[in-house]
């Protein structure tokens, strides 16, 4: 995930001021047999990135924009760069150095061949925090000398010709001031530091005519869907369907994306019914949490120990003293409609080896729905489970209630109590899932499944990347960890029951895990590094590497042979998951520190299980994007006995409805050779549900019509508990109460459950405008197992459409079965 129409903002900022330049003409010089004109590369403020600027025949300086900037840590606080220096290198590309901030230890640097194009960004890490002024200056080896500014003095390093690997000195920098000397010109008034440089005309006119090409994407980005007043009369047309002219496309084409983020998992597709159960809650998890956040006392605060704990992994536990009572609240109440609930949790005596819990579940007006008692003989961490009826037998409640889950202590002396646990005693498919919210993913009928994420996969920092291990096993063993949507993750649904829900729904499970590297927008951590933190340290790859190939064995290796099957086995899943492809890296910064590690583990995946098929990433943006670029370079130039060592690639964008109507086409001229397309996170981010709908369904007919490259796609984020949402839009919302599905999961729904593995040609005829056909798609698909042909038409039209024998309402999908 990333920031709101984070592209679309990065296309505004980069053509600002650039129709205005456009008007006037740069001021030429002739040297030799060619024509050259001067332009000024400089930073107009730290957040507003590196801008252009050339001479124009007025003789004043005009701004063509932003041509990149820095991707260093996390949004809002980071994201700056400070005192840029910009060189061109003896082979006429380019390098970029900055400062980051003044208190981290390291600083950006950047390499284009074009001043257009940006290689994604590196961080060299340096001993010293607060590297600012650096400055770089190519030797005759090739090799670049950079010299940095520290408040301990000035320090030098020394950079690769490709500007890829960095070696500091040990020893302090001996350098003139004069090498911190730049160029200054004033532009729209105002005196600016930068470097100059005379360039060909024909490059400044190329850069000038990609911005003037960006303003019109960005122009067309911004439209809007037709009303009345475009059109106000239904419309006919013809769809001719062409029989000899087919192709196999993908047979997995629509699946579901699963990400723990707006309490898809606790608190949502996960059907447990307290919250902070563990007592482990922490400030990290959200501020101001702590182990007894969702739990009160009337006398007040209760203690909390971890003195002889459950578990190592799960040290937190309350101490209750005779007569006290502690009461969790759940997830925004505990609704009940009348029911059976299966409750359990984790005691101690503490002193007397005999105590007694009563159990109660109680409503607002305090009074006990259902109550039971558990005798505590014996010392040591013991496990129990009951069962509380809130209801007779035959019984209704007229409507639904909320209740509190309480727990007293009834006997002298004290009792630990940890892993407090209420659930309904059904869930989906008896597996712990909310059977509401589990059914409407079902419902979709996914050909797969993506999970656990996201950006939560990766993690806010090295510390906090997922890790498959501690999901897996006796729930007491998981280890809970810090959410990087600013909450807590217990654990409960660990990898187990992900593979277990995609068995549930057929779908073919797809876990990604992190390429060695954290989010790109981490932040800091205790030496104040932010971003990708330098990634695992190289020794430890060899053990990260180890629990990767580990999972593999553990979802399809034989118990009676591997311990990590066996594993499995005893958790209740003897036979394989029959997994088939596995995800690496999520939408990362393709920095040099990340490709070292991406391929580093997906060689080693492919080298032990060279029928898994791996599924890259190429960044968080679409084309232009430098992490796209270079994401797409890796992929093609990868193999592996003569074929690709990545299946396919993950591509993310999150769009207005205006740029996925005006980029229908954008697949078709992708290389079918290539690595194929997992479009794992896309959606239209409107103002207007069924805009956003219509926008992504007439999107969809085109990667139908693409899905020879196309492999696999999934909307994002699939859930969201109103009130908790890090994300808009999302597919299903949710409350205590009930599931709320979108205009976009209909469509989702509709593509994914009339789909084919054949596509068919057809050529649509329309008598509207010419600027009005683009709101009016059609796609042909067959299934060869069933013999089906299914027609889908989209009409974004605000006018009924006439098709051959087929009425398409305005602004509508319709499915006909051929």
């Amino acid at each position: 995930m990333k920031p709101k129409n984070s592209m679309l903002s990065f296309l505004f900022v980069l053509c600002a001021g650039a129709t205005q330049a456009q008007n006037v003409e740069p001021a030429y010089s002739i040297v030799g047999r060619d024509s050259t004109c001067d332009i000024f590369v400089y930073s107009p403020a730290p957040d507003q990135g590196l801008h252009i600027a050339y001479q124009g025949e007025d003789e004043l300086w005009h701004d063509l924009g932003q041509v990149v900037s820095s991707d260093y840590g996390q949004w809002g606080r980071e994201k700056k760069m400070y005192d840029p220096f910009v060189l061109k290198a003896n082979d006429g590309t380019w390098r970029a150095i900055w400062g980051v901030n003044d208190y981290s230890p390291c600083f950006a640097v950047a390499y284009s061949e074009d001043l257009i194009n940006w290689r994604p960004q590196d961080y060299p890490i340096m001993r010293e925090k607060g590297i600012m002024d650096p400055v770089a200056y190519q030797m005759d080896n090739g090799t670049f000398d950079i010299y940095v500014k520290t408040k301990q003095g000035k320090r030098y390093v020394q950079a690769s010709e490709d500007f890829r690997t960095f070696k500091e000195d040990t020893i302090p920098a001996e350098a003139d001031d004069i090498l911190w000397q730049q160029d200054k010109v004033e532009i729209n008034g105002k005196l600016y530091q930068g470097n100059e440089f005379e360039i060909p005309a024909i490059h400044l006119k190329y850069i000038r005519d990609w911005q003037k090409a960006m303003a019109e994407e960005a122009e067309k980005a911004r439209e809007k869907m037709p009303t009345t007043k475009d059109i106000s009369k239904s419309v006919s047309g013809s769809l001719v369907i062409d029989y000899n002219k087919q192709k196999r496309i993908s047979n997995r084409l629509i699946g579901a994306f699963f990400e723990d983020i707006s309490y898809a998992a606790d608190g949502g597709l996960s059907a447990e019914l307290l919250q902070n159960g563990d007592f482990e809650y922490t400030s990290a998890d959200h501020k101001g949490w702590n182990a007894q956040t969702a739990w009160s006392s009337p006398v007040g605060k209760f203690v909390v120990d971890d003195v002889n704990p459950n578990s190592v992994n799960n040290p937190h536990y309350a101490i209750l003293d005779k007569d006290q009572l502690i009461v969790n609240e759940g997830w925004d109440g505990i609704l009940d409609r009348g029911g059976v609930y299966d409750f359990s949790v984790d005691v101690k005596n503490i002193g007397n080896d005999k105590n007694e819990l009563l159990v109660m579940l109680v409503d607002k007006q305090n009074q006990v729905v259902a109550k039971d008692k558990i005798k505590i003989k014996g010392l040591g961490w013991q496990h129990f489970q009951l069962t509380l009826e809130t209801v007779k037998k035959g019984e209704k409640l007229p409507e639904p209630r909320q209740l509190t889950l309480q727990i007293q202590a009834k006997k002298e002396g004290k009792v630990g109590v940890d892993m407090v646990s209420l659930m309904p005693a059904e869930t989906f498919h008896g597996h712990g899932f909310r059977q509401d919210i589990a059914q409407a993913i079902a419902d979709l009928q996914p050909k797969f499944m993506r999970f656990p994420g996201g950006c939560m996969l990766h993690g806010d920092g090295l510390d906090n990347i997922y890790n498959w291990k501690e999901t897996v096993g006796p729930l007491k063993d998981r280890k809970p960890a810090r959410n990087i949507w600013n909450y807590h993750q217990s654990r409960r649904i660990g990898f187990y029951e992900y593979f277990q829900f995609c068995e549930d729904i057929g779908a073919q499970p797809l876990p990604v895990l992190a390429a060695g590297v954290p989010c790109q927008n981490s932040s800091n951590n205790q030496d104040g590094l932010g971003g990708q933190q330098g990634g695992i340290p190289m020794g430890e790859m060899k053990t990260y590497i180890q629990d990767i190939l580990d999972l593999i064995e553990w979802a399809n290796g034989d118990p009676a042979t591997s311990k990590w099957a066996r594993m499995r086995s005893e958790a209740g899943h003897p036979a394989p998951f029959n997994l088939k492809m596995i995800g690496i890296g999520n939408e990362d910064l393709i920095s040099t520190v990340f490709e070292e590690r991406y391929l580093m583990i997906s060689k080693a995946i492919k080298a032990k299980y060279p029928n898994i098929e791996i599924i890259g990433t190429v960044g968080p943006f679409h084309f232009p994007s430098s992490d796209y670029q270079e994401g797409w370079k890796i992929a093609k130039r990868e193999k592996v006995n003569g074929k690709n060592l990545f299946s396919a690639v993950d591509e993310h964008y999150y769009e207005s409805p205006g740029w996925f109507v005006n980029h229908q086409d954008y697949y078709d001229d992708y290389d079918r050779n290539s690595p194929k397309v997992y479009l794992g996170e896309y959606a239209s981010r409107g103002e207007n549900a069924v805009d956003n709908a219509l926008a992504e369904a007439l999107y969809l007919c085109n990667i139908e019509r693409n899905g020879d490259v196309v492999e696999m796609a999934s909307y994002a984020p699939l859930l969201c508990k109103e009130s908790h949402g890090n994300w808009s839009p999302d597919m299903i919302y949710f409350d205590d109460k009930q599931v709320k599905t979108t205009p976009s999961y209909k469509v989702q729904k509709e593509f994914s459950t009339h789909s084919g593995d054949v596509y068919i040609d057809s050529h649509l005829s329309l008598n509207v405008p010419d600027k009005l056909k683009k709101y009016v798609a059609a796609s042909v698909v067959k299934d060869s197992k069933s013999g089906n042909v299914w027609l889908k038409v989209v009409n974004a039209l605000p006018v009924d459409l006439q098709l051959n024998d087929y009425s398409i309402p305005a602004r509508s999908l319709k499915i006909f079965k051929l």
